[in-house]
Parts: C-alpha cells; structure tokens; sequence
C-alpha cells in the first residue's frame, strides 16, 4: 500500500466517529430523539478511541457541548429564567472545550481571534453589504411564507422587543465561537478543510432547526453555517464572521417584527 493509499484509508476510519457524532445533532436537535442522539454521539466518541485518541479527545470536548446544550429547551422563550438557563448552558458549551483543552491538553487549538491586526479588504466590506441584501430578500419571504416567525415571539411590547434583539444576537455570536471556533477547528485538525465544513455545518444546521429555523430552513442555514466555516479559514478572524452573522441577525430581527406587525417597518417586500 502507498503513502497515499495509507492516508486514504487512516482518513476513512476516521470519518466514522466524526460521522457519527456530527450526525448525532439531527436527531438530538432538529428530530427531538435524545435517546438515538446520546447514543450516536457517544458511539462516536467511544469507536475514536479505537481508531485514534488524539481524535477521541477532539470529539470528546465538541460532544461535551453538544451534551451541554442538550440538557435545556433551545426556544425562543424570553423569560428571564429561561434566557439565564439557556445562557448559563451556551456559556458553558463554549468555556468547557476551551478550559480542557487549554489547561488540561495542553494545547492552543481553539482560539478566538478577534484582533488580527489585518484590515479588511474591499472584498470583505462588499461582502457585508452582500449578506444585508440577501437577508433583505431572502428572510422575510422565508419567514412569512412558512409562518416559522410564530416560532418567536410577538415583540410589540417594549421588553419583549429588546429581550427577542438580545437573544437573537447573543445566540448568532455563541453560533461562531462554538461552531466555528471550536467545533470547525477540532475538526481542522484531522480532516480536510472542505470535510471539516460538511461535519460542522450539520451540527450548527440542526441546532438553527431547534432555534426556530424549520420548515425549508435548512436550505438557508446549511449553506449559510457553510460560508461561515469558509470565510473563517479565509480571514482568520473571529470578528469578521460575527460581524456576518449580527448582519443577517440584524436583518432577521427586523423581520421578525415586521413578520408579527405588518404595519411596522413597511420596506420589507412581504
């Protein structure tokens, strides 16, 4: 057998647990099985072990967050009791990989860069300018059309209004740390860039599908948790893809509210 060949076939053991645990999120989020999730996730985490540890000890910091995140309700209930629990739990999912393994590995994988030190080029901006108008287009048809903004809240009363602005940000910001951040660069580590992708892009699509983003949703995230993890290994930066990201959210928050009030803010086309 060649080197290649050697490669080869070390990389399809291993896409085995990493399948298996990426896959795990559909029924854990989107289907509501926890039982066939819990049981994907830690199969995937216990064939690793077989097959290579440094990869086990990877999936087993992303499975820690994902067994974190499953434990609450991921709506869009804005109580204050519920926000604190599910913040407390998003916190957690994100600081737990970090803190293992960071002081416990004793590695430097997940990071959070935010001040690269390098501008943004034209390109950069113009693609900013690129995801406001495709959110214009794209999230109010979307929404109305589906009838999933009815998977968040009326936010005609001024608390809701600005708890819903809040939670929908936060979220959009925790998405890039643990999806991008965390899961994508594990990932990184032992995959293809482009297989990396595919595998992060599956948690964080079932995890938009818990949030709220059902019906043909996927269609919409999959690709966009997809440009996410590209634009990330493009600009290294952690603040160029929250920067996307609040963008869209600003859009989709907007239209949210437009969705539940078709009086206000009268310049959506729907």
């Amino acid at each position: 057998m060649t080197p290649t060949e050697t490669t080869r076939t070390a990389l399809s053991w291993k896409l085995l647990p990493a399948s298996l645990l990426s896959v795990s999120a559909v029924p854990l989020f989107a289907a509501g099985n926890e039982t066939l999730g819990l049981g994907l996730l830690a199969a995937g985490v216990v064939s690793a072990a077989f097959i290579d540890r440094q990869l086990m000890k990877h999936l087993a910091l992303v499975a820690a967050g994902l067994l974190i995140i499953s434990l609450v309700p991921l709506n869009a209930d804005l109580s204050l009791g519920h926000m604190a629990l599910m913040g407390g739990a998003l916190a957690l999912a994100v600081l737990l990989p970090w803190l293992v393994s960071r002081f416990v590995y004793r590695e430097n994988i997940i990071r959070f860069p935010v001040n690269t030190g390098r501008p943004w080029p034209l390109a950069a901006k113009l693609y900013l300018l690129g995801v406001v108008a495709l959110g214009y287009f794209i999230l109010p048809a979307y929404l109305i059309r589906t009838g999933v903004y009815q998977n968040w809240p009326d936010a005609s009363d001024p608390t809701i209004f600005w708890r819903l602005f809040l939670g929908v940000n936060s979220v959009g910001i925790w998405d890039e740390l643990f999806f991008i951040c965390t899961t994508f660069t594990l990932l990184r580590r032992h995959f293809p860039d482009w297989l990396a992708n595919l595998l992060q892009a599956v948690i964080f699509s079932s995890f938009l599908w818990e949030i709220g983003y059902q019906a043909w949703g996927p269609l919409l995230t999959f690709p966009f948790a997809l440009l996410q993890g590209y634009t990330f290994k493009l600009t290294k930066s952690l603040s160029y893809v929250v920067s996307v990201h609040l963008l869209f959210d600003l859009v989709l928050f907007l239209a949210l509210v437009h969705a539940h009030n078709r009086d206000w803010l009268p310049v959506f086309l729907y």
